[in-house]
């Protein structure tokens, strides 16, 4: 763990026991990297509130914290663009910005672990491949988090406004 990437305040997974947590673990509540804990989610809760250019901003301020080649940064990038793919095809309706930046997103979440911090990267990989071929399937899908879907808070938007 590095020094700028804990978080004390972070709290552990409300289930399972996801890559990147420990319990036996006491810096940053388990996690390895706190700050990250933290980054993803917010990011989720603003992804499910539909506020995609906040949750990319959350994974991007976050990725800058990790060198290039680690399963960290391969994961925050892949998040950047899956965000990115989302605000492209639901605010812009540019379906084909959103499949370029998708494809992107499944050559970096390619080698992240299936649950990465809580974050079901497996079903992310499955609903960005199907929406390369059908967009619509992203119509009400939601990123899971510890197996559910969190609400955004305000605190998820303060979040994001002080990133920028």
């Amino acid at each position: 763990m590095n020094e700028h990437t804990k978080d004390p305040k972070v709290g552990p997974p409300i289930s399972g026991n996801p890559t990147g947590w420990r319990q036996d673990r006491a810096v940053s509540n388990g996690w390895e990297h706190g700050t990250l804990r933290r980054a993803v989610i917010h990011g989720v809760r603003l992804y499910k509130s539909g506020a995609f250019h906040e949750s990319h901003d959350c994974s991007e301020s976050e990725w800058y914290n990790y060198g290039s080649g680690s399963t960290e940064s391969a994961f925050l990038h892949g998040m950047v663009q899956a965000a990115a793919g989302a605000y492209k095809h639901f605010d812009f309706e540019n379906d084909d910005g959103m499949r370029n930046l998708f494809e992107t997103a499944l050559e970096y979440l390619q080698g992240v672990p299936d649950d990465y911090y809580g974050v079901d990267v497996r079903g992310v990989r499955t609903t960005l491949t199907a929406a390369l071929g059908d967009p619509t399937v992203l119509d009400g899908w939601q990123i899971e988090l510890d197996g559910k879907q969190p609400e955004a808070r305000p605190a998820d938007h303060e979040y994001a406004e002080r990133l920028e």
